[in-house]
């Protein structure tokens, strides 16, 4: 039997802030609530990042929710990805029932059903404010970092980047790049190589590929105009909550390479748009990953450095990003390190590779004389998780097997009514969603062509009025056909005379 007394003490002390934090939970021991343990979150830490895990069932999303509420209630706003579509309920009030209400008394939290202010973004063509960008925004390493390009093919992008610039052809979306791409190695080849170097048929090939690949993901919907605004995303209402933006992919997870694309440009963009803000009383913006492991899953070695070193700087611009997934092993051991708040929730161990990831992940928390952190993370209940987070010194607090407090938002999706009705009331929604289709390279190289071949075609036409069309020459005018028909009717001619006695030679005696 562990000592409550020396356990209550030593929580109170890794748990008590300085500055803002909310109750998530509170801490036990030998599977019992200890009344008085509260287990705080501060916000001066979270833009250090973190990580949610745990088997399916075990309370991940709703641990996310938990989190998204306690952020908006102090005016931070919050981005989520809906992988699965079971967050959208944030919007709507939750409704309270008996183990709600005795999950609430034993962690001495009043149950207050709340609905939250909620934007729903899409990347396709859900409900939502259409999330897009364009090619140029991408900039050409970008672009050859999401197509996997090596150093010579990227070189290449460049220089199509550089020629759009010189000669003010607008890169918009993807059909602009492949126009581009097919007008410098065909008919704009020679301007191309006067001014910017030879151009190898090979590569444009490759590169032709790698875009159409990304195409069939859909990357078609999310390239073009109207482009989104970062600072959309960090809004405050009317109440002074934070806004919770919702970018609904739950038609993505077949298409994890239009995922990671997002994703790259999101925080590229995030990372050059907010200023250096150093640590904050509050982060300015905290997105939350769901299904993270779709980022990584086909993210080649560039896009996968290129990430890796984004979340390492964008947490000096006030910005703090959450992982969550069903095994800590999925997130690159370079990005695990880089992640402040941990909450593990169950993980199962069926088979001996399961045993062998939760070895590993129990090595990745903070020892304790409290718990069997190996044995614990098998026997955790839904709703129950251990949690470590980072203090305002920046050192982890004593691990602590935590009963997290239930969403007072609806743990449930929205219908398709309150959707629709969420969606007209979007004061954003109506920005983005107008369809745009500017004048850009691919129209304007269209009309060049298009000239270039009405020019030949008048050119034609002049030269074929100056020249008189010979005649053309019969079968019987060669001089070959013409011999041989005069040997042949000559030879005719004779026999006939011959035969009518009419021939030149004199006829001779037979005695």
């Amino acid at each position: 039997m562990a000592d409550t007394t020396n356990f209550l003490e030593i929580v109170n002390k890794g748990y008590t802030f300085k500055g803002e934090s909310f109750k998530i939970g509170c801490a036990m021991i030998d599977g019992a609530v200890v009344s008085g343990a509260d287990v705080l979150i501060p916000f001066k830490t979270l833009n250090r990042h973190g990580l949610i895990a745990g088997a399916t069932g075990t309370g991940k999303t709703k641990t996310l929710q938990i989190l998204a509420e306690g952020l908006s209630d102090a005016s931070i706003p919050v981005l989520m990805m809906d992988i699965k579509g079971d967050l959208s309920g944030i919007a709507a009030a939750g409704t309270s029932n008996d183990k709600i209400a005795e999950r609430s008394q034993k962690l001495n939290i009043e149950f207050k059903p709340t609905a939250y202010p909620t934007d729903l973004l899409t990347l396709s063509n859900q409900k939502g404010a259409r999330l897009r960008a364009t090619v140029s925004e991408f900039g050409p390493v970008l672009l050859s970092k999401i197509l996997g390009l090596n150093d010579t093919q990227g070189g290449f992008v460049a220089m199509i980047f550089k020629y759009c610039d010189d000669n003010k052809l607008p890169l918009l979306d993807l059909k602009d790049f492949i126009k581009v791409l097919q007008f410098v190695s065909d008919e704009g080849k020679a301007d191309m190589e006067k001014d910017y170097g030879k151009i190898s048929t090979t590569s444009t090939g490759t590169i032709l590929r790698k875009v159409i690949e990304l195409q069939q993901q859909g990357a078609d919907v999310f390239f073009g105009e109207k482009s989104f605004e970062v600072d959309d995303l960090m809004r405050i209402n009317e109440d002074g909550k934070g806004m919770i933006s919702i970018v609904r992919v739950t038609d993505l997870q077949d298409r994890p390479k239009l995922f990671s694309t997002f994703m790259l440009q999101l925080l590229a963009e995030l990372y050059a748009s907010c200023p250096e803000e150093g640590d904050l009383d509050k982060p300015k913006l905290v997105m939350f990953i769901d299904e993270a492991h779709l980022i990584f899953q086909e993210a080649n070695d560039a896009l996968l450095q290129q990430i890796e070193t984004i979340i390492k700087l964008i947490r000096s611009k006030g910005i703090g990003i959450y992982f969550c997934t069903q095994n800590p092993m999925d997130v690159p051991a370079s990005v695990l390190a880089q992640l402040g708040l941990k909450v593990q929730h169950a993980l199962r161990a069926f088979t001996a590779a399961d045993r062998k990831v939760i070895k590993q992940t129990a090595e990745n928390y903070p020892e304790t004389e409290f718990y069997k952190t190996e044995d614990l993370i098998t026997q955790l209940g839904t709703g129950e998780a251990l949690i470590t987070i980072l203090n305002e010194k920046g050192i982890p607090t004593p691990l602590v097997h935590c009963m997290l407090r239930a969403p007072q938002s609806r743990m449930d999706i929205l219908s398709e009514i309150e959707i629709d009705s969420l969606v007209s009331k979007s004061k954003i929604a109506a920005k983005y969603n107008e369809v745009i289709d500017s004048k850009s390279a691919y129209e304007m190289l269209t009309e060049k062509l298009e000239e270039a071949a009405k020019r030949e075609e008048k050119e034609e036409e002049k030269t074929t009025k100056k020249i008189p069309a010979k005649k053309e020459k019969g079968f019987f005018d060669d001089p070959t056909v013409k011999s041989m028909t005069r040997t042949a009717g000559n030879s005719i001619i004779r026999t006939l005379l011959g035969v009518l006695g009419l021939g030149g030679r004199s006829k001779k005696s037979l005695f």
